[in-house]
């Protein structure tokens, strides 16, 4: 389908939803006709009011003649003065797509890339046009990679796709409004009733009468009646228009491979199905592990640490860029499945570019640290920003240690609950004092139903894990406290704890065994742990 066509059926659409509106306009007169010609009586001023009331949310919501502009992505707008080579880039690419390049370039936080243009008269003249760019996008592709997207993104413009948006965008807009604005006069209508009621049922029981209790069953009725006419419309405008995004992303997928080429514009989308969620993971896991302690990555880390993750866990990326989602896209998607769009690019002919030898895409930057930096101030908040930063080993080491210590805490309640604490020395004092206070100890957490039903020594071998896990927790946070062991920082795995000495994890492992024993030695981790 051309620009000219996919523009006329926008415009049908739009005003589609202007013609349900005169329908429905229509309808209520001839009903007031009908009212006025055959009935007689204050009944007939109640419906010409229940018809007046029905008219202002449709008039409403043809005539909202703006439509809203969305916030723009945040991020760090860059010149060419600052980044020449990426504008070149861009630039380069824009014109081999047959298109002009956009005004702007905002670098943003996301594994996305996206164009916006601030089209005028519903998308009938051009405007400013705006191309948003993820570091962390860039950050797990090489250059022709990161051409094949941005030929995706020139493509929506040679397609005109950013035109059409404010056609699309004012008819989602106005159905959105009208429908709240039924649903708005439907609830105020139920609240205005419940407090009638409510009034009602407190003067009955203030007379030593029977409350009757709440029913608003039915009311609001006809506003949500006609809310379910424009829901309808709604869900018929919405597949339309979606299904006109998809085809619009297949098409954009072609601009990619005529410039790119075939296996960099694939291997580009299943970079990105691999980096979508390896930066969900970062940021989770990595870049704010240490907020809850009050700690941030030095500066330009907060997202530029992603590289190290990708380096350290490539055999795990590998299989989220071969197993794509082949779930069947609903006919509310915007997008096609990644699946599919990378199966329509692999099936064409081989066009001899395979193996294209490419830089990193970052290395396109004057200076990728500092656009890190930037960005972070950015997209961070300033509660955020005004963290204490610090080395990544610093930042893991005592975070975990904070953690580990609040863990403890909560631990040391229930030690303090049976007589024993604050800290293992004297909870090893407790355990040689009276043996049966671990398990006392072990009931004042939460249990397994098996667990529950279970006595003698059968309860003690369900308790005998929980015990040592809590005095496991005891010696970690003394160990760290003393500076003898040390959370070690992995991008590969979990954080683990660094020992004092070789064979070190081994000789607490035997001596938590000796004091949850059943005749229990707390020798050796006394010898272990607390001796100077």
């Amino acid at each position: 389908m051309g620009a000219s066509l996919r523009a006329l059926r926008a415009l049908v659409l739009l005003a589609g939803f202007y013609l349900l509106g005169v329908f429905l306009l229509a309808a209520l007169g001839g009903i007031d006709y009908a009212v006025v010609t055959t009935l007689h009586g204050p009944i007939v001023a109640k419906l010409l009011l229940a018809s007046l009331v029905l008219t202002v949310p449709i008039v409403r919501g043809m005539f909202m003649l703006r439509t809203p502009k969305g916030e723009p992505l945040a991020g760090v707008t860059v010149d060419e003065a600052q980044e020449p080579e990426l504008w070149a880039a861009v630039r380069d690419v824009a014109q081999q797509v047959g298109t002009r390049a956009p005004d702007e370039i905002v670098l943003i936080d996301e594994v996305n890339a996206a164009v916006a243009e601030d089209a005028k008269l519903l998308g009938l003249r051009p405007g400013t046009r705006r191309l948003y760019l993820g570091l962390p996008l860039m950050t797990g592709l090489d250059e022709m990679q990161l051409r094949a997207v941005l030929a995706h993104e020139m493509g929506h413009y040679a397609n005109f796709d950013t035109r059409l948006t404010p056609l699309i965008a004012r008819g989602r807009a106005q159905l959105i409004r009208t429908i709240g604005y039924f649903h708005e006069r439907a609830d105020k209508k139920v609240a205005k009733e419940r407090a009638k009621q409510e009034r009602k049922d407190e003067k009955r029981i203030a007379k030593g009468k029977k409350a009757k209790g709440v029913d608003t069953a039915g009311e609001g009725a006809m506003y949500r009646a006609m809310a379910k006419v424009y829901i309808a419309y709604g869900n018929f405008y919405m597949r339309a228009t979606r299904s006109t995004s998809r085809r619009q992303e297949l098409a954009a997928d072609l601009a990619s491979v005529r410039v790119a080429g075939r296996d960099s514009a694939a291997s580009a989308l299943r970079e990105l199905n691999a980096l979508d969620s390896a930066h969900d993971f970062y940021m989770g896991s990595y870049a704010t592990l240490g907020v809850g302690a009050g700690l941030l990555p030095r500066p330009g880390e907060v997202f530029g640490g992603l590289r190290r993750l990708l380096d350290a866990r490539s055999a795990d990326l590998d299989e989220l860029r071969r197993e794509l989602s082949t779930e069947p896209t609903s006919p509310y998607d915007s997008h096609p499945a990644l699946a599919e769009r990378v199966a329509r690019i692999e099936a064409l002919p081989d066009d001899g570019r395979a193996g294209q030898a490419a830089r990193p895409a970052l290395e396109l930057l004057a200076d990728a640290g500092a656009a890190l930096a930037a960005l972070e101030q950015v997209v961070l908040t300033p509660e955020a920003l005004a963290l204490k930063r610090v080395d990544w080993e610093d930042l893991v080491h005592q975070s975990m240690t904070v953690y580990v210590g609040q863990g403890a805490e909560d631990l040391g309640e229930a030690f303090a609950a049976e007589g024993a604490g604050p800290g293992l020395g004297a909870v090893l004092d407790a355990f040689d004092a009276d043996p049966a206070v671990r398990w006392r100890i072990a009931d004042r957490f939460p249990k397994s139903e098996e667990a529950q039903a279970a006595t003698g020594r059968t309860a003690r071998e369900f308790a005998r894990p929980v015990v040592r896990r809590a005095l496991n927790q005891l010696v970690t946070v003394e160990l760290t406290a003393r500076g003898a062991a040390r959370w070690q920082l992995s991008w590969s795995d979990s954080a683990s704890l660094r020992y004092p000495a070789d064979g070190f994890e081994d000789r607490l492992g035997e001596a938590l065994d000796a004091a949850v024993a059943d005749l229990p030695d707390t020798e050796p981790l006394r010898k272990l742990v607390l001796a100077p």
